[in-house]
Parts: C-alpha cells; sequence; structure tokens
C-alpha cells in the first residue's frame, strides 16, 4: 500500500489561499481583536425579497423534497433563455443549450473533468481565478499561462498568443468581466478571441458572473459566436441577485459540449433543492431596478475603496467592472504579500495580495465590495489614526 493516504492528483495544489487565511483571521479574533476583512467576493446584501418568499411558498409544495432533474426545471432554464435574450440579445435553445449546475465553481470542475485528458494543455490567464487552474491540474491537464497586462488593458496579447506552440491547446478560460482587475470585455475582444480559438480548434470558455456588478451594458461572449462554435459561458446568481450561498449557477453554449459536461455531472450530483430553483426563477424575473439597487451601493463602497487606495498611496483605474477593486501598492513596498501582511498587523485589515492570482498581480491587492459602509468608513479612520 502507498505510504501516502491523498490521491496524486492533489498533489501540489495545496489549501485554497482564503481558506487559510481565514483560520488566521479567526486566531487574531479570539483574542479579542476585531479584523476587518475586505477581501473575500461573497455578496453581504440580501436576496429581492421576492426570492426569499418565492421560496418559502415552495418549500411547502408537494414534491419539494425529491430528488430532481440533473437539468434542473425546464421552467428555470426557460427563465435563463429569456433572461439571456432580455439582457445579453442572445438566442438560446433552453432543452439542449442550457444547464443549471450547482454554482458556477462546480461548472469550472465539471467542465475539466469531462472535456481534458491527461497532458491537455490548458490556456489560463494570469491573474485569474485561481479555480481554472486547480481545476485543469486535478482533471490531469497541463497549465499554459498566458499574460494579463495592465499595459494590455488586461485582454490577451493575440501575437503573443500566436507565437506560442498551440498544437496540444484544448481548452482557453477568459473571464470578462475580469477578476481580479475589474476589465471589461468589448465586442472586439469577443469577436477576436472567438476568431482565434476557432483558428487553433481550442475549446473557448467565459466566466461571465460579475455581467451586471457595475458595467454600463451587460456583455456575453455567447452573442458573437455560432451555433457550431466550441464555445461555453459560465453564469450565476451569486454575484448578480445576492444568491451566493444559494448556489445556483448555469453553464450555457455548444450542444454537443452541453451533453458532455452532463454526463460527467449526472455521475456526481443528484440535482438541487426544487424551492431553491423555484425562487432562482422569480430571481431570473426582476426588473432593471433591482439591478440599479445593487450597483447604487456597489458605487458608493467603490468610491471609499478608492479613497483608502489614495490614503495607502496605490494607484488605480477608477473605470472598473465587477464587484472587486484592483490596487498597484507603491514602487517603494517589496511585494504585495508584504504589504498585506502590513496591512494585517498594524491596522488589522485584510486585503489579499494580487500574486495569489498569479505572478502578474506580484505589485496589487485586491479588495472587495461585500461589506458594508461602516467597514469602510471604519477602514478609513483606522489608516488615518495611525498614520
Amino acid at each position: 500500500m502507498n505510504s501516502t493516504l491523498s490521491a496524486r492528483r492533489i498533489n501540489g495544489i495545496g489549501e485554497y489561499y482564503f481558506s487559510s487565511k481565514l483560520q488566521q483571521i479567526d486566531a487574531i479574533r479570539k483574542k479579542g481583536i476585531e479584523v476587518l476583512n475586505l477581501g473575500i467576493g461573497s455578496p453581504d446584501l440580501p436576496p429581492h425579497p421576492a426570492v426569499i418568499q418565492e421560496f418559502n411558498m415552495a418549500i411547502l409544495e408537494e414534491g419539494a423534497h425529491q430528488y430532481q432533474s440533473y437539468k434542473g426545471l425546464p421552467e428555470l432554464r426557460q427563465a435563463i433563455a429569456t433572461w439571456y435574450r432580455q439582457y445579453f440579445q442572445c438566442e438560446l435553445d433552453s432543452e439542449m443549450e442550457i444547464l443549471p449546475l450547482i454554482g458556477s465553481k462546480e461548472g469550472i470542475t465539471h467542465i475539466s473533468m469531462s472535456l481534458l485528458d491527461e497532458g491537455d494543455e490548458v490556456l489560463v490567464p494570469n491573474p485569474g481565478y485561481p479555480a481554472y487552474e486547480t481545476a485543469s491540474k486535478i482533471a490531469g491537464g497541463k497549465v499554459v499561462h498566458y499574460d494579463l497586462l495592465e499595459e494590455n488593458g488586461y485582454h490577451p496579447n493575440f501575437s503573443e498568443l500566436e507565437k506560442m506552440d498551440l498544437t496540444k491547446v484544448k481548452l482557453m478560460w477568459v473571464n470578462y468581466p475580469h477578476m481580479p482587475t475589474g476589465t471589461s470585455g468589448s465586442d472586439q475582444l469577443f469577436k477576436d478571441l472567438i476568431q482565434f480559438t476557432r483558428n487553433h480548434n481550442i475549446i473557448l470558455i467565459n466566466d461571465n458572473p460579475y455581467a451586471f456588478i457595475l458595467t454600463k451594458t451587460p456583455g456575453s461572449l455567447l452573442s458573437y459566436r455560432s451555433k457550431e462554435d466550441h464555445v461555453l459561458e459560465l453564469n450565476s446568481l451569486s454575484k448578480s441577485h445576492n444568491m451566493a450561498g444559494w448556489r445556483v449557477g448555469m453553464l450555457l453554449g455548444n450542444q454537443k459540449l452541453i451533453e458532455t459536461v452532463l454526463t460527467f455531472k449526472s455521475q456526481v450530483d443528484s440535482g438541487q433543492f426544487k424551492p431553491m430553483l423555484k425562487a432562482a426563477i422569480k430571481a431570473l424575473s426582476l426588473d432593471q431596478s433591482w439591478i440599479d439597487e445593487v450597483n447604487k451601493a456597489y458605487r458608493q463602497r467603490k468610491n471609499l475603496v478608492h479613497k483608502i487606495l489614495d490614503t495607502l498611496n496605490c494607484k488605480y483605474n477608477p473605470d472598473t467592472s465587477g464587484m472587486f477593486v484592483w490596487g498597484q501598492i507603491p514602487p517603494q513596498v517589496e511585494s504585495a504579500e508584504c504589504f498585506s501582511d502590513w496591512l494585517l498587523e498594524k491596522y488589522k485589515i485584510f486585503v489579499p495580495p494580487g500574486s495569489i492570482f498569479g505572478s502578474n498581480g506580484k505589485r496589487y491587492i485586491r479588495f472587495s465590495l461585500c461589506s458594508p459602509e461602516s467597514v469602510w468608513n471604519e477602514t478609513l479612520n483606522r489608516l488615518k489614526e495611525t498614520k
């Protein structure tokens, strides 16, 4: 018997950064010291009251507690199709091109496990969401990072990508609006991405949970694809509808790829809770006033974060999207890790270093907008009182 109890597939992955950091923060709090956690993107605002009411009513319906289809409710898939038509001007077949998920993070793993073979190469953005790399490695894929740099607007440099050996690349991850930098996508970017992956026979996947947060116009990669293109998109209600803990996500796009992912998904879960799905349908029916209300709160918080960054002598782009703010640390500071540790030790303020999102984040820190204004004002007070 092998002396190690863990499978080789998780060797070298390590514990998720925020999991270990929260333990450190909890240890400080047990000493009676309050730490202001400004790092995790879990919305603190509640869902719309009508969504909660729908859940409460649905929980009493006959059959509410039974197993559900792996594809969710037909009426949910139709609601998703209507949502995409209304906000993204994108037509989707609710039966063949939409797969509800237990959160979009589940989808990242399902995609990787069902589409990658040992040794397949995966283009992963640097900086980017760490789950793309982790899921690729677990599935046996080989991660190939592509640079997203401030001087290039955090968009892929297609000239550099064309110089790479792409013969073994099977899949490319993109994420616009981008986490952690807040960069928006554009018509031209999405067209270029589809053409690039089409030319090289690469599956293209856009992770799109921030489409409605502080964006001028919601955008979707799917609006630019043809039905034959090997293009998928992930979305969820976590950020747009303040339902992160509900775990309602979706995978959309190419029918054959959706069918392949469903084959894997059907082996690892048994569907979602029906009342939650009914509540998700209600959430998807909310009008523009809901989006405006959520963004009003985030806009006020973002203005306060900019004041904090000014106080810390950090540079930032004021015109970004999503629920995160990306700040460049002062030039005299050794590293983002040092800056993050300094904030935690001196001010009892936690802000994650950008390096956890890739080497191109080593001179940055990332704020999450998921704290009330009182926390941001307290942060400003702590920084000013001890300067």
